[in-house]
């Protein structure tokens, strides 16, 4: 009976031997391999914490003691120990397991997450909570060294280290930009500067020397010395943590003895913890990006590469962030004043080929989103054309730059907001469902939903060549297929086009469910209008429309509260051109829980079928 099998919670850890808990994390990552290759998932950066996990759930009392997981897709081995292994092959798939921690799922999952650098606050809270209420737990949180680019997380940093509150904080650095000092002697020097004998040395020699400032000073200098030899902690050490390491994640011996000695601990710890995404598989530790995320069947294909040869994929349409990363190559080359803009999503938002040919106008500003937006309007001030690449849920992390610093001034950034809508098996931390709300109701904004792949370049070329602030917003995924004219035509704004003209029933869509509206509309015999703006609305074209029909049907991908259904009826009440009646299709006022994006769309009533029966209704 392997060891794997003998656990369900972590408690049943409570009892093996750190031998044993060595094959244990062997076990645990072949069980990664395994059941990943069923179901797919976030892949590399769960090998890089399988011995991290393992070992805070040896060390601390979970749940009783809390660990705050941050972004929480490198948390599987976390859900595995935390009896969730007979259900990991659901993971991200409807009515399965989230892709990340998540509070209704489990009472081990201390904080929902999905989005990067919220860890340590949420902690912090907790460690309050805790020490306010006379409860004696441990709070744990684990911060890469991603998510600790952001302000957040140095905000959070600065408050705990005043607080001085009991908080140890794990920096899981799979990056290697500051970690030379791996090795042996660095892990003999971490384990020795948590060690009891060295804090009770440290805590009492300040008491005997406080008698004597001059070598009280002198001692903390030699200290700092001696960290900053074999440690980056000094800043960390000026914000009030005790620094300690850095240390091998994958040495799971030495991790454990550090933890057991800073368990007992008090006030603020830093932990910096060395790992490698990707861990025991040699081609996930070569390519870390092609690895980050996998699709089921994954490792047949490298136990078998003829696999993946027979496999003739047929030739899928463009998605809209490779469309929008050939119209920013395409618009780069004409246009010498544009610069693009990205909070770390290089890849995801489809400019790595524009970064590598214009590498002096492309800037990654990491996970700051508020800075990449002060950032494009400061270009903005001094004449550049900033396109900020953006996907929907992390512009919403940047919305009082986005009024204060680009809407009030009234500044020529262009807005490229990849993943609005419904996006799938990322769950509800990652759906853009509220763009359209939150962009008009701000000033001098312009605001676009393409419904095509060519709309989608020629909105761009229309936000580009506004003098003013602009976003065009487009979903995850692959496109209609929709040839795309290469050109710089740009589109009257505010002006909508019929895309099929009908009886007595108009269809009013903003955005990609243009498709759904067009066939519910053959049912219907129903007009359908492509509005291409949200922000200005085409009061020319509504207005014909009511003249014409007696009842409009808004369609869109975006929450109905707020969005470009409201936009409507703003108009028709303040214009008094009242229909019969209206229909507002959009994202209902709930979470719309993972699954894919064709069973998302059925669940919010926004497919063909759903289209057709609120119309009749």
């Amino acid at each position: 009976m392997s060891l794997l099998d003998q656990v369900t919670f972590p408690n049943d850890l409570k009892g093996f031997t750190d031998e044993q808990l060595l094959q244990l994390s062997h076990e645990l990552r072949q069980f990664l391999f395994e059941e990943l290759n069923i179901s797919g998932g976030h892949f590399g950066a769960n090998l890089g914490t399988v011995e991290l996990a393992l070992a805070l759930h040896a060390v601390f009392d979970t749940p009783h003691d809390r660990i705050v997981w941050d972004v929480g897709h490198q948390a599987y081995v976390h859900k595995i120990l935390t009896g969730r292994k007979n259900r990991l092959k659901t993971i991200r798939q409807q009515g399965g397991l989230s892709g990340f921690p998540l509070r209704t799922e489990s009472i081990y999952d201390a904080f929902g997450v999905g989005h990067s650098s919220t860890s340590i606050s949420a902690a912090l809270g907790m460690a309050c909570g805790s020490k306010l209420k006379d409860e004696s737990r441990h709070v744990v949180a684990v911060i890469g060294d991603g998510a600790l680019t952001a302000g957040m997380a140095y905000e959070a940093l600065n408050h705990a280290g005043d607080l001085k509150s009991n908080l140890l904080v794990i920096l899981n650095d799979n990056d290697m930009s500051i970690s030379h000092n791996v090795g042996a002697m660095s892990n003999y020097l971490t384990r020795l500067l948590s060690s009891k004998f060295y804090t009770g040395i440290r805590k009492g020699s300040k008491k005997v020397l406080e008698k004597i400032p001059p070598m009280l000073e002198l001692a903390r200098r030699t200290e700092e010395h001696m960290k900053g030899m074999v440690g980056p902690g000094t800043l960390f050490e000026e914000l009030g943590f005790n620094y300690l390491g850095p240390i091998d994640g994958h040495d799971l011996p030495t991790l454990l003895a550090t933890l057991r000695n800073v368990r007992e601990m008090d006030g603020p710890q830093l932990l910096h913890v060395v790992t490698v995404k990707g861990k025991g598989l040699p081609e996930a530790e070569a390519d870390q990006i092609k690895y980050h995320f996998v699709n089921p069947g994954y490792l047949d294909q490298i136990r078998n590469p003829s696999l993946a040869t027979q496999q003739v994929k047929k030739s899928a349409p463009a998605t809209f962030s490779q469309v929008f990363g050939e119209w920013l190559c395409a618009m780069a080359e004409k246009e010498s004043s544009l610069v693009g803009i990205t909070p770390a999503m290089c890849e995801g938002s489809g400019m790595v080929e524009f970064s590598q040919k214009f590498p002096q106008r492309y800037f990654d500003v990491a996970i700051a989103e508020q800075h990449a937006v002060t950032l494009a309007a400061g270009m903005a001030c001094e004449g550049l054309k900033p396109v900020v690449a953006i996907y929907s849920t992390f512009l919403q992390r940047a919305y009082d730059q986005l009024i204060h610093d680009v809407a009030i001034q009234d500044l020529p950034v262009l807005f490229a907001i990849d993943r609005s809508g419904l996006v799938g098996a990322d769950g509800a931390t990652h759906m853009g469902n509220f763009d359209l709300s939150y962009l008009r109701c701000i000033p001098n904004i312009v605001v676009m939903t393409p419904a095509d792949e060519n709309e989608c370049w020629h909105l761009l070329n229309t936000g580009f060549y506004h003098q003013g602030p602009a976003a065009v917003r487009y979903p995850r995924g692959a496109g209609m297929g929709t040839a795309v004219e290469k050109d710089f035509e740009v589109y009257p704004i505010g002006k909508g086009v019929i895309k099929r003209q009908g009886q007595s029933v108009a269809i009013l869509n903003f955005g990609t469910l243009l498709p759904n509206a067009l066939a519910a509309a053959e049912k219907l015999d129903a007009t359908v209008a492509d509005m291409r703006f949200v922000k200005p609305l085409d009061h020319d074209l509504i207005a014909e429309l009511v003249a014409t029909h007696h009842t409009l049907v808004t369609l869109e991908d975006n929450a109905v509260m707020g969005g470009a259904g409201s936009a409507v009826n703003e108009y028709l009440i303040a214009s008094g051109k009242l229909p019969r009646r209206v229909v507002n299709l959009g994202i209902p006022d709930k979470v719309i829980e993972q699954a894919t994006q064709a069973q998302q769309y059925a669940l919010a009533g926004l497919d063909v079928e759903s289209i057709i029966k609120a119309v009749k209704d």
